[in-house]
Protein backbone atom coordinates (compact mmCIF):
# COMPACT_ATOMS: atom_id res chain seq x y z
CA UNK A 1 0.00 0.00 0.00
CA UNK A 2 0.88 3.75 -0.04
CA UNK A 3 4.24 4.54 1.25
CA UNK A 4 5.09 8.41 1.68
CA UNK A 5 2.80 11.12 3.76
CA UNK A 6 -0.71 8.54 3.55
CA UNK A 7 -1.07 7.66 6.98
CA UNK A 8 -0.53 4.39 8.25
CA UNK A 9 -2.36 2.01 10.48
CA UNK A 10 -1.68 2.98 13.95
CA UNK A 11 1.19 2.69 16.43
CA UNK A 12 2.77 0.89 13.24
CA UNK A 13 6.60 2.02 13.42
CA UNK A 14 8.49 1.82 10.42
CA UNK A 15 5.58 2.74 8.09
CA UNK A 16 5.82 5.23 5.67
CA UNK A 17 3.00 7.46 4.53
CA UNK A 18 1.71 6.81 0.94
CA UNK A 19 0.76 3.80 0.05
CA UNK A 20 -0.39 0.35 0.91
CA UNK A 21 -1.33 0.52 4.45
CA UNK A 22 -1.81 -2.34 6.85
CA UNK A 23 -5.14 -2.47 9.12
CA UNK A 24 -3.96 -3.37 12.60
CA UNK A 25 -4.76 -6.52 14.07
CA UNK A 26 -7.69 -6.82 16.35
CA UNK A 27 -7.80 -9.00 19.34
CA UNK A 28 -11.28 -7.80 20.85
CA UNK A 29 -14.28 -10.05 19.78
CA UNK A 30 -16.09 -8.33 16.70
CA UNK A 31 -19.85 -8.17 15.75
CA UNK A 32 -20.95 -8.65 12.17
CA UNK A 33 -23.18 -6.27 10.44
CA UNK A 34 -26.76 -7.24 10.25
CA UNK A 35 -27.89 -8.42 6.69
CA UNK A 36 -29.39 -6.33 4.23
CA UNK A 37 -33.15 -6.77 3.63
CA UNK A 38 -33.26 -7.50 -0.21
CA UNK A 39 -30.09 -9.13 -1.39
CA UNK A 40 -28.71 -8.84 -5.19
CA UNK A 41 -29.89 -10.68 -7.89
CA UNK A 42 -28.19 -14.24 -8.12
CA UNK A 43 -25.34 -15.19 -10.77
CA UNK A 44 -27.14 -15.87 -14.52
CA UNK A 45 -27.41 -19.58 -14.95
CA UNK A 46 -24.77 -21.40 -16.30
CA UNK A 47 -21.88 -19.39 -14.82
CA UNK A 48 -18.52 -20.36 -14.38
CA UNK A 49 -18.32 -21.48 -10.46
CA UNK A 50 -15.94 -19.30 -8.34
CA UNK A 51 -14.29 -22.07 -7.20
CA UNK A 52 -12.62 -21.88 -10.62
CA UNK A 53 -10.20 -19.32 -8.69
CA UNK A 54 -7.99 -21.46 -6.57
CA UNK A 55 -4.80 -21.24 -4.79
CA UNK A 56 -2.79 -22.61 -7.78
CA UNK A 57 -3.57 -19.96 -9.87
CA UNK A 58 -2.99 -17.38 -7.18
CA UNK A 59 0.30 -19.14 -6.63
CA UNK A 60 1.66 -19.16 -10.42
CA UNK A 61 0.88 -15.33 -10.73
CA UNK A 62 2.43 -14.28 -7.01
CA UNK A 63 5.44 -16.25 -7.76
CA UNK A 64 5.97 -14.70 -11.31
CA UNK A 65 5.17 -10.59 -10.35
CA UNK A 66 7.30 -10.86 -6.80
CA UNK A 67 10.12 -12.71 -8.28
CA UNK A 68 13.41 -11.50 -7.96
CA UNK A 69 13.18 -10.95 -11.84
CA UNK A 70 10.97 -8.16 -11.38
CA UNK A 71 13.50 -6.27 -9.54
CA UNK A 72 10.86 -4.73 -6.65
CA UNK A 73 8.56 -3.44 -9.25
CA UNK A 74 9.52 0.49 -8.88
CA UNK A 75 8.77 3.10 -11.31
CA UNK A 76 10.94 4.63 -13.75
CA UNK A 77 13.02 1.62 -13.31
CA UNK A 78 13.92 -1.48 -15.22
CA UNK A 79 11.58 -3.01 -12.63
CA UNK A 80 8.55 -1.40 -14.11
CA UNK A 81 9.67 -2.73 -17.54
CA UNK A 82 9.25 -6.18 -16.63
CA UNK A 83 6.92 -5.94 -14.31
CA UNK A 84 4.55 -3.59 -16.70
CA UNK A 85 4.93 -6.08 -19.82
CA UNK A 86 4.42 -8.89 -17.83
CA UNK A 87 0.99 -7.87 -16.84
CA UNK A 88 0.43 -6.56 -20.72
CA UNK A 89 1.81 -10.50 -21.70
CA UNK A 90 -0.60 -12.01 -19.47
CA UNK A 91 -3.81 -9.81 -20.17
CA UNK A 92 -3.39 -10.71 -24.13
CA UNK A 93 -2.59 -14.61 -23.50
CA UNK A 94 -5.77 -15.05 -22.01
CA UNK A 95 -7.35 -12.97 -25.27
CA UNK A 96 -8.56 -9.77 -23.43
CA UNK A 97 -8.71 -6.77 -25.63
CA UNK A 98 -6.29 -3.85 -24.98
CA UNK A 99 -7.53 -0.19 -24.30
CA UNK A 100 -9.21 2.66 -26.79
CA UNK A 101 -5.66 3.47 -27.94
CA UNK A 102 -5.13 0.11 -29.06
CA UNK A 103 -2.29 -0.73 -26.36
CA UNK A 104 -2.27 -2.58 -22.84
CA UNK A 105 -0.73 0.44 -21.66
CA UNK A 106 -2.27 3.68 -20.50
CA UNK A 107 0.76 6.80 -19.99
CA UNK A 108 1.06 8.25 -16.90
CA UNK A 109 3.24 11.46 -16.73
CA UNK A 110 5.22 12.08 -13.88
CA UNK A 111 8.35 13.67 -12.24
CA UNK A 112 10.07 12.53 -9.88
CA UNK A 113 11.04 15.37 -6.95
CA UNK A 114 14.32 15.10 -4.86
CA UNK A 115 13.94 18.11 -2.58
CA UNK A 116 16.26 19.03 -0.07
CA UNK A 117 15.05 21.26 2.21
CA UNK A 118 17.45 24.58 4.12
CA UNK A 119 18.52 22.97 7.23
CA UNK A 120 16.29 25.09 9.65
CA UNK A 121 12.95 26.78 9.43
CA UNK A 122 13.46 30.69 10.60
CA UNK A 123 10.17 32.10 12.97
CA UNK A 124 10.81 35.40 13.36
CA UNK A 125 8.81 38.04 15.40
CA UNK A 126 8.74 38.55 19.20
CA UNK A 127 11.56 38.33 20.95
CA UNK A 128 14.79 36.15 20.48
CA UNK A 129 13.94 34.69 16.62
CA UNK A 130 12.77 30.53 16.48
CA UNK A 131 14.85 28.66 14.68
CA UNK A 132 13.22 24.87 13.62
CA UNK A 133 15.92 21.85 12.93
CA UNK A 134 14.70 19.82 9.56
CA UNK A 135 13.64 16.22 10.93
CA UNK A 136 14.43 17.22 14.46
CA UNK A 137 11.38 20.05 14.12
CA UNK A 138 9.95 19.65 10.59
CA UNK A 139 10.31 18.37 7.12
CA UNK A 140 9.14 19.89 4.15
CA UNK A 141 8.52 19.15 0.37
CA UNK A 142 7.04 20.54 -2.86
CA UNK A 143 4.90 20.05 -5.53
CA UNK A 144 6.29 22.99 -7.78
CA UNK A 145 8.52 21.97 -10.51
CA UNK A 146 11.21 24.27 -9.74
CA UNK A 147 15.06 24.17 -9.07
CA UNK A 148 14.45 26.43 -6.08
CA UNK A 149 11.27 27.21 -4.19
CA UNK A 150 11.29 29.73 -0.67
CA UNK A 151 8.89 31.40 1.03
CA UNK A 152 10.65 34.51 2.81
CA UNK A 153 8.76 35.97 5.93
CA UNK A 154 5.12 34.34 5.43
CA UNK A 155 3.35 35.74 8.44
CA UNK A 156 1.74 32.56 10.05
CA UNK A 157 -1.79 32.27 10.99
CA UNK A 158 -3.90 28.72 12.81
CA UNK A 159 -6.20 27.45 10.75
CA UNK A 160 -7.92 24.84 12.85
CA UNK A 161 -8.10 21.52 10.73
CA UNK A 162 -7.61 23.71 7.94
CA UNK A 163 -11.43 22.33 6.72
CA UNK A 164 -14.39 23.65 4.46
CA UNK A 165 -17.17 21.40 5.01
CA UNK A 166 -20.35 23.14 3.93
CA UNK A 167 -22.26 20.36 4.91
CA UNK A 168 -21.05 19.72 8.02
CA UNK A 169 -21.07 23.82 8.67
CA UNK A 170 -17.45 24.20 9.25
CA UNK A 171 -15.29 26.87 7.98
CA UNK A 172 -11.69 26.70 9.76
CA UNK A 173 -10.55 29.69 7.09
CA UNK A 174 -13.86 31.95 7.11
CA UNK A 175 -12.82 35.83 7.66
CA UNK A 176 -8.92 34.60 7.41
CA UNK A 177 -6.99 35.77 4.59
CA UNK A 178 -3.58 33.28 3.84
CA UNK A 179 -2.69 34.80 1.02
CA UNK A 180 0.90 34.80 0.67
CA UNK A 181 1.08 33.23 4.31
CA UNK A 182 2.06 29.90 6.03
CA UNK A 183 -1.03 28.03 7.42
CA UNK A 184 -0.56 25.73 10.29
CA UNK A 185 -3.22 23.28 10.73
CA UNK A 186 -3.76 20.21 13.40
CA UNK A 187 -3.67 16.18 11.91
CA UNK A 188 -7.32 14.36 11.09
CA UNK A 189 -10.62 16.03 11.29
CA UNK A 190 -12.50 17.48 14.52
CA UNK A 191 -14.64 14.42 14.93
CA UNK A 192 -11.40 12.36 15.77
CA UNK A 193 -11.02 14.31 18.95
CA UNK A 194 -13.93 12.29 20.60
CA UNK A 195 -14.98 15.82 22.44
CA UNK A 196 -17.98 15.50 20.82
CA UNK A 197 -19.24 12.69 18.73
CA UNK A 198 -21.57 14.98 17.15
CA UNK A 199 -19.00 16.55 14.64
CA UNK A 200 -18.43 15.23 11.38
CA UNK A 201 -18.20 10.99 11.53
CA UNK A 202 -17.27 11.25 15.03
CA UNK A 203 -14.58 9.24 15.69
CA UNK A 204 -14.08 7.62 11.61
CA UNK A 205 -12.39 9.99 10.39
CA UNK A 206 -13.31 11.62 6.97
CA UNK A 207 -11.68 12.84 3.93
CA UNK A 208 -11.38 16.11 5.09
CA UNK A 209 -8.97 14.15 7.70
CA UNK A 210 -6.38 13.25 5.25
CA UNK A 211 -3.43 15.47 5.08
CA UNK A 212 -3.44 15.75 1.14
CA UNK A 213 -6.47 17.47 1.64
CA UNK A 214 -5.23 19.93 3.72
CA UNK A 215 -2.32 20.81 1.48
CA UNK A 216 -4.82 21.05 -1.35
CA UNK A 217 -7.70 23.50 0.70
CA UNK A 218 -4.66 25.68 1.72
CA UNK A 219 -3.31 26.09 -1.78
CA UNK A 220 -7.19 27.11 -2.92
CA UNK A 221 -7.10 29.91 -0.64
CA UNK A 222 -3.78 30.92 -1.81
CA UNK A 223 -1.23 30.15 1.18
CA UNK A 224 2.36 30.20 0.09
CA UNK A 225 2.93 27.04 2.96
CA UNK A 226 1.59 25.01 4.94
CA UNK A 227 2.38 22.99 7.89
CA UNK A 228 0.38 20.20 9.62
CA UNK A 229 1.28 19.55 13.31
CA UNK A 230 1.89 15.99 13.57
CA UNK A 231 0.42 14.27 17.06
CA UNK A 232 0.97 10.33 17.14
CA UNK A 233 -2.44 9.57 18.71
CA UNK A 234 -5.20 11.33 16.10
CA UNK A 235 -2.46 10.81 12.86
CA UNK A 236 -2.28 6.69 13.65
CA UNK A 237 1.30 7.22 12.44
CA UNK A 238 4.61 8.18 14.35
CA UNK A 239 6.72 10.36 13.64
CA UNK A 240 9.28 8.19 12.13
CA UNK A 241 6.35 7.66 9.73
CA UNK A 242 5.94 10.96 8.43
CA UNK A 243 10.06 11.44 8.43
CA UNK A 244 11.08 8.04 6.30
CA UNK A 245 8.50 9.37 3.61
CA UNK A 246 9.63 12.80 3.77
CA UNK A 247 13.05 12.23 3.03
CA UNK A 248 12.77 10.23 -0.17
CA UNK A 249 12.32 11.47 -3.37
CA UNK A 250 8.49 11.75 -4.25
CA UNK A 251 6.66 11.12 -7.80
CA UNK A 252 4.04 13.74 -8.65
CA UNK A 253 1.88 14.41 -11.90
CA UNK A 254 3.49 16.23 -14.20
CA UNK A 255 1.07 18.94 -15.02
CA UNK A 256 0.85 21.86 -17.03
CA UNK A 257 1.50 24.84 -14.73
CA UNK A 258 4.33 22.69 -13.30
CA UNK A 259 2.72 22.38 -10.07
CA UNK A 260 2.38 26.27 -9.82
CA UNK A 261 -1.06 26.26 -7.83
CA UNK A 262 0.83 24.54 -5.12
CA UNK A 263 1.82 25.66 -1.69
CA UNK A 264 5.80 26.73 -2.29
CA UNK A 265 5.93 24.68 0.88
CA UNK A 266 4.18 21.62 2.10
CA UNK A 267 5.28 19.68 5.56
CA UNK A 268 4.87 18.54 8.98
CA UNK A 269 6.01 20.02 12.88
CA UNK A 270 6.23 17.57 15.53
CA UNK A 271 4.20 18.28 18.01
CA UNK A 272 6.69 19.73 20.78
CA UNK A 273 7.29 21.99 17.52
CA UNK A 274 4.42 23.74 17.58
CA UNK A 275 4.14 24.01 21.25
CA UNK A 276 7.24 25.91 21.05
CA UNK A 277 6.26 27.99 17.98
CA UNK A 278 2.25 28.85 19.60
CA UNK A 279 4.28 29.62 22.57
CA UNK A 280 6.35 31.98 20.92
CA UNK A 281 3.21 33.44 19.60
CA UNK A 282 2.06 33.96 23.30
CA UNK A 283 -0.37 31.39 22.27
CA UNK A 284 -1.23 28.54 24.16
CA UNK A 285 -1.59 25.05 22.22
CA UNK A 286 -3.77 22.96 24.41
CA UNK A 287 -6.33 25.97 24.76
CA UNK A 288 -6.44 26.42 20.71
CA UNK A 289 -6.66 23.11 20.27
CA UNK A 290 -9.73 22.99 22.38
CA UNK A 291 -10.95 26.08 20.76
CA UNK A 292 -10.44 24.20 17.59
CA UNK A 293 -12.37 21.12 18.32
CA UNK A 294 -15.51 23.60 18.88
CA UNK A 295 -17.94 24.70 16.33
CA UNK A 296 -17.82 28.43 15.80
CA UNK A 297 -13.99 28.29 16.22
CA UNK A 298 -12.59 31.64 14.42
CA UNK A 299 -8.93 30.80 12.79
CA UNK A 300 -6.38 33.64 13.64
CA UNK A 301 -2.88 35.06 13.27
CA UNK A 302 -0.06 33.29 15.29
CA UNK A 303 1.10 36.79 17.31
CA UNK A 304 3.07 38.73 14.28
CA UNK A 305 5.59 35.55 13.72
CA UNK A 306 6.78 35.04 10.11
CA UNK A 307 8.23 32.14 8.23
CA UNK A 308 11.28 31.83 5.86
CA UNK A 309 12.34 28.32 4.50
CA UNK A 310 13.73 27.05 1.63
CA UNK A 311 14.03 24.02 -0.87
CA UNK A 312 16.48 22.90 -3.39
CA UNK A 313 15.43 20.24 -6.13
CA UNK A 314 16.64 18.06 -8.32
CA UNK A 315 13.81 16.77 -11.17
CA UNK A 316 13.78 14.20 -13.45
CA UNK A 317 10.32 13.85 -15.82
CA UNK A 318 9.44 10.19 -16.90
CA UNK A 319 6.50 9.00 -18.04
CA UNK A 320 5.05 5.48 -16.02
CA UNK A 321 2.24 3.22 -17.09
CA UNK A 322 -0.72 1.97 -16.14
CA UNK A 323 -1.90 -1.57 -17.21
CA UNK A 324 -5.62 -2.64 -18.68
CA UNK A 325 -7.23 -5.05 -20.47
CA UNK A 326 -10.75 -5.04 -21.43
CA UNK A 327 -13.31 -8.53 -21.77
CA UNK A 328 -16.60 -6.38 -24.17
CA UNK A 329 -19.87 -6.96 -22.75
CA UNK A 330 -22.19 -9.21 -24.81
CA UNK A 331 -25.35 -6.51 -24.27
CA UNK A 332 -24.38 -3.59 -22.89
CA UNK A 333 -20.96 -2.94 -24.02
CA UNK A 334 -20.50 0.51 -22.95
CA UNK A 335 -21.25 -0.05 -19.18
CA UNK A 336 -17.78 -1.09 -16.98
CA UNK A 337 -17.11 -3.22 -14.29
CA UNK A 338 -13.80 -2.01 -13.08
CA UNK A 339 -11.07 -4.32 -11.31
CA UNK A 340 -8.02 -2.54 -9.49
CA UNK A 341 -4.39 -3.59 -7.59
CA UNK A 342 -1.78 -1.55 -8.31
CA UNK A 343 1.25 -3.16 -9.67
CA UNK A 344 4.25 -0.77 -7.99
CA UNK A 345 6.38 -1.45 -5.14
CA UNK A 346 9.47 -0.15 -3.74
CA UNK A 347 12.58 -1.31 -6.22
CA UNK A 348 15.91 -1.73 -5.27
CA UNK A 349 16.85 -0.42 -1.65
CA UNK A 350 18.88 -0.18 1.52
CA UNK A 351 19.68 -3.92 1.96
CA UNK A 352 18.46 -5.72 5.00
CA UNK A 353 20.29 -9.09 6.36
CA UNK A 354 21.91 -9.39 2.50
CA UNK A 355 18.82 -8.55 0.71
CA UNK A 356 17.94 -5.20 -1.36
CA UNK A 357 14.79 -5.99 -3.53
CA UNK A 358 11.65 -4.96 -2.32
CA UNK A 359 9.54 -7.70 -4.07
CA UNK A 360 6.17 -6.54 -2.65
CA UNK A 361 4.45 -10.02 -2.55
CA UNK A 362 2.18 -9.31 -0.17
CA UNK A 363 2.05 -5.68 -0.74
CA UNK A 364 0.00 -5.39 -3.54
CA UNK A 365 1.50 -8.72 -5.36
CA UNK A 366 -1.00 -10.69 -3.80
CA UNK A 367 -3.96 -8.09 -5.72
CA UNK A 368 -2.42 -8.69 -8.56
CA UNK A 369 -2.47 -12.45 -8.45
CA UNK A 370 -6.02 -11.89 -7.50
CA UNK A 371 -6.79 -9.57 -10.34
CA UNK A 372 -4.97 -12.00 -13.06
CA UNK A 373 -7.29 -14.98 -11.94
CA UNK A 374 -10.31 -12.91 -11.94
CA UNK A 375 -9.16 -12.09 -15.34
CA UNK A 376 -8.78 -15.97 -16.37
CA UNK A 377 -12.17 -16.95 -14.72
CA UNK A 378 -14.29 -14.61 -16.45
CA UNK A 379 -12.20 -14.99 -20.10
CA UNK A 380 -12.79 -18.78 -19.34
CA UNK A 381 -16.43 -18.75 -18.19
CA UNK A 382 -19.12 -19.90 -20.47
CA UNK A 383 -22.01 -16.90 -19.72
CA UNK A 384 -20.17 -13.93 -20.96
CA UNK A 385 -21.15 -10.83 -19.24
CA UNK A 386 -23.58 -8.64 -20.46
CA UNK A 387 -21.50 -5.48 -19.10
CA UNK A 388 -17.71 -5.28 -19.98
CA UNK A 389 -15.01 -5.80 -17.21
CA UNK A 390 -11.68 -3.87 -16.75
CA UNK A 391 -8.45 -4.92 -15.81
CA UNK A 392 -6.85 -2.12 -14.31
CA UNK A 393 -3.42 -2.69 -12.51
CA UNK A 394 -2.19 0.71 -12.02
CA UNK A 395 1.13 2.26 -11.46
CA UNK A 396 2.49 4.53 -8.03
CA UNK A 397 -0.25 3.88 -5.65
CA UNK A 398 2.97 3.79 -3.06
CA UNK A 399 4.04 7.28 -4.35
CA UNK A 400 0.50 8.91 -3.38
CA UNK A 401 -2.25 6.66 -5.50
CA UNK A 402 -0.86 8.62 -8.62
CA UNK A 403 -1.67 6.25 -11.72
CA UNK A 404 -5.59 5.51 -10.11
CA UNK A 405 -5.92 9.53 -10.08
CA UNK A 406 -4.10 9.99 -13.30
CA UNK A 407 -7.35 7.23 -14.95
CA UNK A 408 -10.03 8.79 -13.06
CA UNK A 409 -8.94 11.91 -14.53
CA UNK A 410 -8.36 10.85 -18.08
CA UNK A 411 -10.37 8.12 -17.74
CA UNK A 412 -10.29 5.68 -21.10
CA UNK A 413 -13.85 5.14 -20.26
CA UNK A 414 -16.43 7.12 -18.98
CA UNK A 415 -16.73 7.17 -15.54
CA UNK A 416 -20.45 7.72 -15.26
CA UNK A 417 -20.73 4.75 -17.04
CA UNK A 418 -18.70 3.01 -15.07
CA UNK A 419 -20.90 0.76 -12.72
CA UNK A 420 -17.81 0.03 -9.96
CA UNK A 421 -14.76 -0.13 -8.63
CA UNK A 422 -13.70 -3.49 -6.59
CA UNK A 423 -10.32 -2.85 -5.66
CA UNK A 424 -7.45 -5.29 -4.03
CA UNK A 425 -4.67 -4.62 -2.17
CA UNK A 426 -2.72 -6.83 0.37
CA UNK A 427 -4.44 -9.91 1.22
CA UNK A 428 -3.24 -12.02 3.47
CA UNK A 429 -1.90 -15.44 2.61
CA UNK A 430 -2.40 -16.50 5.75
CA UNK A 431 -5.38 -19.08 4.85
CA UNK A 432 -9.24 -18.95 4.61
CA UNK A 433 -11.40 -16.06 6.91
CA UNK A 434 -14.48 -16.32 8.42
CA UNK A 435 -14.66 -12.62 7.76
CA UNK A 436 -15.35 -9.86 5.36
CA UNK A 437 -14.06 -6.75 6.41
CA UNK A 438 -15.11 -4.36 4.54
CA UNK A 439 -13.19 -1.10 4.87
CA UNK A 440 -15.66 2.33 4.83
CA UNK A 441 -18.56 0.15 5.99
CA UNK A 442 -21.59 2.46 5.38
CA UNK A 443 -20.77 4.07 1.83
CA UNK A 444 -22.50 2.15 -0.41
CA UNK A 445 -24.63 -0.50 -1.77
CA UNK A 446 -21.65 -2.55 -3.29
CA UNK A 447 -21.78 -3.95 0.69
CA UNK A 448 -25.07 -5.83 -0.02
CA UNK A 449 -23.22 -7.34 -2.97
CA UNK A 450 -20.44 -8.15 -0.72
CA UNK A 451 -22.91 -9.47 1.56
CA UNK A 452 -24.70 -11.54 -0.46
CA UNK A 453 -21.09 -13.32 -1.47
CA UNK A 454 -20.16 -13.84 1.52
CA UNK A 455 -23.30 -15.63 2.69
CA UNK A 456 -22.19 -18.12 -0.10
CA UNK A 457 -18.91 -18.91 1.20
CA UNK A 458 -20.29 -18.85 5.19
CA UNK A 459 -18.54 -16.01 6.15
CA UNK A 460 -19.76 -12.76 8.25
CA UNK A 461 -19.41 -9.00 7.42
CA UNK A 462 -17.62 -6.73 9.22
CA UNK A 463 -17.38 -3.17 9.21
CA UNK A 464 -13.77 -1.27 9.34
CA UNK A 465 -12.37 -2.22 13.13
CA UNK A 466 -10.63 0.87 12.86
CA UNK A 467 -12.37 3.79 10.98
CA UNK A 468 -10.93 6.82 12.76
CA UNK A 469 -7.49 5.95 10.54
CA UNK A 470 -9.75 6.85 7.31
CA UNK A 471 -8.37 3.40 5.54
CA UNK A 472 -10.95 4.14 2.98
CA UNK A 473 -9.14 6.86 1.69
CA UNK A 474 -5.43 5.17 1.29
CA UNK A 475 -5.85 3.38 -1.95
CA UNK A 476 -6.85 3.33 -5.22
CA UNK A 477 -10.16 2.79 -4.85
CA UNK A 478 -10.39 6.45 -3.15
CA UNK A 479 -9.80 8.19 -6.71
CA UNK A 480 -12.65 6.67 -8.05
CA UNK A 481 -14.81 7.25 -5.52
CA UNK A 482 -13.89 11.06 -4.82
CA UNK A 483 -15.30 11.51 -8.36
CA UNK A 484 -18.58 9.26 -7.87
CA UNK A 485 -17.80 5.99 -8.71
CA UNK A 486 -19.55 3.28 -5.93
CA UNK A 487 -15.90 1.68 -5.26
CA UNK A 488 -15.32 -1.35 -2.69
CA UNK A 489 -12.41 -1.83 -0.57
CA UNK A 490 -12.77 -5.29 1.64
CA UNK A 491 -10.62 -8.81 2.19
CA UNK A 492 -11.00 -11.58 4.96
CA UNK A 493 -8.31 -11.18 8.05
CA UNK A 494 -9.30 -10.47 11.26
CA UNK A 495 -10.59 -13.99 11.93
CA UNK A 496 -9.25 -17.35 10.56
CA UNK A 497 -11.17 -20.01 9.82
CA UNK A 498 -8.77 -22.71 11.37
CA UNK A 499 -7.13 -20.91 13.54
CA UNK A 500 -8.95 -17.59 15.27
CA UNK A 501 -8.93 -14.36 16.01
CA UNK A 502 -5.84 -14.05 18.02
CA UNK A 503 -3.90 -16.36 15.74
CA UNK A 504 -4.38 -13.69 12.56
CA UNK A 505 -3.44 -10.66 14.84
CA UNK A 506 -0.47 -12.42 15.70
CA UNK A 507 -0.02 -12.70 12.01
CA UNK A 508 -0.17 -9.31 11.08
CA UNK A 509 1.53 -7.56 13.26
CA UNK A 510 4.31 -9.75 12.58
CA UNK A 511 4.00 -8.97 9.12
CA UNK A 512 4.03 -5.35 10.14
CA UNK A 513 6.88 -5.52 12.33
CA UNK A 514 9.16 -7.73 10.00
CA UNK A 515 8.23 -7.76 6.46
CA UNK A 516 6.06 -4.34 5.73
CA UNK A 517 7.93 -2.15 2.76
CA UNK A 518 11.04 -4.34 3.64
CA UNK A 519 12.75 -7.12 1.47
CA UNK A 520 11.19 -9.89 3.48
CA UNK A 521 8.13 -9.15 1.86
CA UNK A 522 9.07 -12.18 -0.51
CA UNK A 523 6.78 -15.26 -1.70
CA UNK A 524 6.76 -17.91 1.04
CA UNK A 525 5.68 -21.30 -0.90
CA UNK A 526 4.39 -22.23 2.92
CA UNK A 527 1.92 -19.18 2.56
CA UNK A 528 -1.54 -20.42 2.85
CA UNK A 529 -3.24 -18.87 -1.13
CA UNK A 530 -6.38 -20.39 -0.10
CA UNK A 531 -7.77 -17.43 1.65
CA UNK A 532 -6.51 -15.10 -1.03
CA UNK A 533 -8.04 -17.78 -3.53
CA UNK A 534 -11.26 -17.13 -1.27
CA UNK A 535 -11.35 -13.42 -1.54
CA UNK A 536 -11.07 -13.29 -4.98
CA UNK A 537 -13.72 -15.82 -5.59
CA UNK A 538 -16.23 -13.85 -3.89
CA UNK A 539 -15.06 -10.30 -6.10
CA UNK A 540 -15.55 -12.62 -9.01
CA UNK A 541 -19.44 -12.96 -7.80
CA UNK A 542 -19.55 -9.68 -7.03
CA UNK A 543 -18.29 -8.45 -10.68
CA UNK A 544 -20.63 -11.16 -12.15
CA UNK A 545 -23.44 -9.66 -10.46
CA UNK A 546 -23.61 -6.62 -11.83
CA UNK A 547 -22.03 -7.46 -14.97
CA UNK A 548 -26.03 -9.21 -14.96
CA UNK A 549 -27.78 -6.40 -13.89
CA UNK A 550 -29.03 -3.07 -15.67
CA UNK A 551 -29.08 -0.94 -12.43
CA UNK A 552 -25.88 1.11 -11.02
CA UNK A 553 -25.45 0.47 -7.44
CA UNK A 554 -25.64 3.38 -5.17
CA UNK A 555 -24.10 5.63 -2.50
CA UNK A 556 -25.90 5.42 0.74
CA UNK A 557 -27.33 8.90 2.24
CA UNK A 558 -24.73 10.83 3.48
CA UNK A 559 -21.68 9.29 2.03
CA UNK A 560 -19.49 12.18 0.78
CA UNK A 561 -19.22 10.72 -2.46
CA UNK A 562 -23.01 10.68 -3.39
CA UNK A 563 -22.96 14.43 -4.85
CA UNK A 564 -20.00 13.52 -7.19
CA UNK A 565 -21.90 10.63 -8.48
CA UNK A 566 -25.10 12.74 -8.82
CA UNK A 567 -23.64 15.05 -10.99
CA UNK A 568 -21.84 12.70 -13.47
CA UNK A 569 -24.95 10.54 -13.59
CA UNK A 570 -26.84 14.16 -14.39
CA UNK A 571 -24.23 14.17 -17.44
CA UNK A 572 -25.04 11.05 -18.94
Amino acid sequence: MLPRLLPAAPLLLGLTLAGCHTRPASTTATTPVPAETTAPAAPAPGAAPAEAIGAASISRYLRAVSSDEMLGRKPFTEGETRSTQYLADEFRRLGLQPGPNGTYFQPVPLVEITGTPAPALLIKGKGQPLSLAYKTDFVTFTQREQPTVSVQNAPLVFAGYGVVAPEYGWDDYAGLDVKGKTVVVLVNDPGNAGQDSTLFKGRAMTYYGRWTYKYEEAARHGAAAVLIVHDTQPAAYPWSVVLSGAVSPKLRPQTDNKGADKCALEGWLTLDAAKQLFQAAGQNYEQLYAAANTKGFKPRALGGLTLSGSIQNKLRRQTSRNVLAVLPGTTRPQEYILYSAHWDHFGIGKAIQGDSIYNGAVDDGTGLAALLSIAEAFRKSPEKPQRSIVFLAVTAEEQGLLGSAYYAQHPPFPLNKTVADLNMDMLWPYGPMKDLTVIGYGQSELEDYARAAAREQDRYVLPDQTPETGMFYRSDHFNFAHLGVPSLYASGGFESRTQGKQWIADKRRAYTADMYHKPADQFDPAWDLTGIAQDAQLYFRVGQRLASETTFPKWRAGSEFRSARERSMGGR
